[in-house]
């Protein structure tokens, strides 16, 4: 099937309606840039997935990496496909020029991406971590550590990693004990086991740049004690020239029900004397520079989830389109010819539901990519506290609400070509795997919703969550006065009414009740509050695409617009009134989970 990778008339409402991103021109970052240049760089990475990832995304999938004892091994069109990546300057699309980059805004490169991932899957994964390490160092790094690493991770000639997880304390970062000892060279020597270290070995590049948690000897205990170091693979000289190896061993691979494409390792590091450690910042701040990382790796997994929920939507549509199959209820002749199913009410509801979930979970991550350029470069300081006040309270719920609700969209997918749905001879089952690992990527969704309720909402005296509502409000306030639309304003309005009344007896709750009890049902309370955070995106789409019917337009300008509102509809009357449920749930701080006893089950 020929389906497109993605609605390039969406992504253009996006780009240019909903987010205006060719006013980010006017900034002094940008002011080499225009429209006709983010044009280009999508252009340039939908060709570079349509002619180096598209053919070879289902023999990535089939082959996983193999490691032999010694090396690992993927397969051999996978570093023509990462070579054309690095070559584009794609990876470094938002750094400074000085290094190599195009200072291009990060909503144009998020959109770049997404072709990419749609057709490499997590094989651009080795891309985008590395991004994120060089761009944790040149925030928190030494102009030492940023001329030695950053330089050669920019270029593409090695690789990064994050590694963080530990074989017997997983998500517990308090309880990490990897080592590290500061010997008479100056250097610190890292002795310890991590899992689960995506990209952690490779035949990619020419080095991997480790940035390892360990705690320094006497250290205090908890979070408090952790540090950041960067450890190679292969040791680099005072000239820039690889040296002899550092002890960082790959003791095994991981084999994934999706996103195999991307190495799941683990790694032995200082077998013998000590690998060789370079000190982030100081001592016992690992982890708050190490959230730079983790924050920046939230958002890509939020988008990676909206962008496959895209890619299962795109193609199930395309099929609905074009598989006759049955007759209408209402037709009894058995002889008269067979509709197309995307005729079937059922059918149409499970693609209203994948396109409610798919293009509100990728407005909430380009929303995220501008927000995250708006803390950087807005014109005013006052606008660059209020984005960074905004992202950090949202990143929860963009990390979340697209990991949950992306795979429940490719879900749908599947159903929607039934038989065909689960073969993959389609790539819909694919999705599916792929997608499902984002719920657990950077913090699983209990995680995060215990970030949400139990640290970000109180944080700053409620800060970031009353800012968030004062921007809902306003999109209320703006929708009320377009007729066709003021019933749904109304809606959200009661909406946030609940939210802000839940969120309230919680916070007392907290105050006066077990914390523990309270927090139980926190994976209710980050779906009510993505909820009604989709369902606030949605009206703010369907109040452009209400004043652009107000114009004169072609019937297929009309017939998108018209979706757009339609698809807002689906989500205020099937979806955002299951609020109302968590929302019961949360008030009565109920105890059905809480309460269940381990020798029960």
């Amino acid at each position: 099937m020929s389906a497109p990778m993605l609605n390039e008339r969406d992504l253009a409402f996006y780009l240019y309606e909903l987010f205006d991103t060719e006013s980010l021109c006017q900034r002094e970052r940008y002011q080499d840039h225009d429209k006709q240049t983010f044009t280009e760089v999508v252009n340039t990475a939908k060709t570079i997935a349509e002619k180096y990832f598209l053919p070879i995304r289902q023999k990535l999938d089939v082959h996983q990496p193999t490691f032999d004892g010694q090396k690992v091994h993927l397969i051999k069109e996978m570093k023509p496909a990462f070579d054309a990546v690095n070559d584009s300057g794609l990876p470094s699309a938002c750094a400074d020029y000085e290094f190599n980059g195009m200072q291009l805004p990060p909503i144009v490169a998020s959109i770049a991406g997404a072709y990419l991932s749609i057709a490499g899957g997590n094989a651009l994964g080795y891309s985008m971590l590395t991004t994120a390490n060089a761009n944790l160092l040149a925030a928190h790094g030494s102009d030492e550590l940023i001329e030695k690493w950053v330089k050669p991770l920019r270029d593409g000639r090695f690789a990064g990693t994050m590694a963080m997880t530990e074989p017997d304390c997983g998500s517990g970062l308090a309880d990490l004990t990897t080592s590290a000892v500061l010997d008479e060279d100056g250097v610190y020597r890292i002795k310890g086991s991590k899992i689960y270290i995506s990209g952690g070995d490779h035949d990619l590049t020419e080095n991997i740049v480790h940035l390892v948690l360990a705690r320094v000897k006497g250290a205090p205990k908890g979070v408090k004690g952790i540090s950041l170091f960067v450890v190679p693979k292969i040791m680099v000289n005072e000239d820039g020239s690889l040296g002899e190896e550092n002890e960082v061993k790959l003791t095994g691979l991981f084999h994934k029900m999706g996103g195999r494409a991307h190495t799941s390792t683990a790694l032995s590091f200082g077998d013998d004397k000590g690998a060789v450690g370079y000190l982030v910042g100081e001592e016992n701040k690992g982890l708050q520079y190490m959230f730079h990382m983790m924050n920046e790796a939230r958002i890509l997994v939020g988008t990676g989830a909206a962008v496959i929920a895209n890619a299962g939507y795109q193609y199930s549509l395309d099929y609905a389109k074009n598989r006759p199959q049955g007759r209408l209820p209402s037709s009894k002749d058995p002889f008269s010819p067979m509709v197309n199913i995307i005729e079937h009410a059922d059918v149409r509801r499970m693609l209203l539901a994948q396109k409610a979930y798919s293009e509100g979970a990728l407005a909430l991550v380009l929303y995220g990519a501008q927000l995250s350029d708006d803390e950087k470069t807005a014109p005013t300081q006052k606008q660059r506290d209020h984005a960074h006040l905004l992202l950090d309270f949202l990143t929860p719920i963009i990390k979340t609400w697209p990991s949950e609700y992306g795979p429940k969209a490719n879900d749908l997918a599947i159903q929607v070509l039934g038989g065909h749905g689960y073969i993959n001879e389609h790539p819909v089952e694919m999705f599916y795997r792929d997608n499902r690992l984002n719920p657990i990527h950077e913090g699983t969704t209990g995680i995060q919703s215990l970030d949400l309720l139990g640290r970000k909402v109180v944080m700053n005296q409620q800060a970031g969550y009353k800012v968030v509502l004062a921007e809902i409000e306003q999109t209320i306030e703006q929708a009320i006065g377009v007729p066709s639309l003021s019933e749904y304003a109304d809606h959200l309005g009661s909406a946030l009414v609940t939210l802000n009344q839940t969120t309230t007896h919680l916070l007392k709750s907290m105050a006066t009740q077990n914390i523990d009890l309270v927090l139980a049902n926190s994976v209710q309370y980050l779906s009510m509050f993505g909820h009604v955070v989709i369902g606030w995106l949605w009206l703010k789409q369907a109040t452009l695409a209400s004043k652009a019917l107000d114009g004169d337009l072609h019937d297929d300008e009309k017939a998108f617009y018209r979706g757009k509102i339609q698809t807002m509809q689906y989500f205020y009357r099937y979806e955002l009134p299951e609020i109302n449920l968590w929302a019961n749930t949360l008030k009565a701080l109920d105890d059905t989970t809480y309460e269940m006893k381990a020798e029960w089950f």
